[in-house]
């Protein structure tokens, strides 16, 4: 396989995207080993998580890597997650990831706010709730507290977005 060369420059914000390997919905009933990868991986390596949304195949990430690298910060997510998740199935050599993840560099501030409406409707277009405010592996509950979205956001009329968001 290639090397895919990223783009990196420091204080950029990307937004993020992996799936697991075949699709497997394992994500969500192993959600607290998702979060405790991500939090291992913040001990070790640098950055803030903005947005996320965990589905049961897929997640996305707006994260701020300050001086980080990416793709180390998303092997780390991935190996602490996988090693979590095979030792509780007694799976020594099962694939858990597709290779490699989506990244997109945030332009802008209107791009920014896409992208965050984009991670917190996903779990209403993918059809597992019809209220964003209903699946709680979210970050759009914090949004709520902050006064950013109100209750009613993404209730009213069907959201759509004509971007790319490595699904």
């Amino acid at each position: 396989m290639s090397k895919l060369l990223r783009y990196f420059r420091p204080g950029q914000v990307y937004f993020i995207t992996s799936v697991t390997h075949n699709r497997q919905p394992i994500l969500v009933s192993n959600s607290k080993f998702f979060s405790g990868a991500v939090d291992k991986a913040k001990v070790s390596t640098s950055f803030e998580v903005l947005a996320w949304v965990l589905m049961p195949d897929h997640y996305h990430l707006i994260i701020n890597p300050f001086e980080s690298d990416i793709p180390d910060i998303i092997k780390k997510i991935k190996l602490s997650f996988a090693y979590q998740y095979r030792s509780l199935n007694e799976l020594y050599r099962a694939k858990v990831w597709q290779s490699r993840y989506w990244d997109h560099v945030i332009r802008d501030e209107d791009d920014l706010h896409k992208h965050i409406d984009y991670i917190h409707y996903n779990p209403v277009k993918h059809g597992l709730v019809t209220s964003a405010f209903d699946w709680k592996h979210s970050s759009i509950h914090d949004f709520l507290v902050e006064g950013i979205y109100a209750l009613d956001w993404g209730g009213k009329e069907s959201l759509s977005f004509d971007c790319d968001f490595g699904e």
